[in-house]
């Protein structure tokens, strides 16, 4: 079991709904839209120090920076962590 430290919180990110529809628009093969620039995410577990802990428990949705979520692979495990300063709020 992964225990975040130095105020990292341990997060699942939500999955995007990447459903497209068919415009009948041609685009070039190489076209990538723009994607968003925060996500969703659940709260799996928080470090001791982070701030406002009380308020994220366990299952707890949150908005992040995407670009600050950190994918962290070791062997055959993989977690995704965030730093307290890139949760912009909480979901209710």
């Amino acid at each position: 079991m992964f225990k975040p430290l130095n105020r990292h919180v341990h997060i699942e990110l939500i999955a995007e709904n990447t459903h497209k529809p068919d415009t009948g628009i041609l685009l070039p093969e190489d076209f990538k839209p723009a994607e968003n620039r925060h996500a969703m995410a659940t709260v799996i577990t928080a470090s001791e120090d982070v701030k406002f802990r009380h308020l994220i428990e366990k299952s707890t949705r949150i908005v992040v920076d995407k670009a600050m979520v950190e994918k962290i692979n070791f062997g055959d495990e993989s977690i995704n962590v965030v730093l307290e300063n890139y949760i912009l709020g909480i979901i209710s």
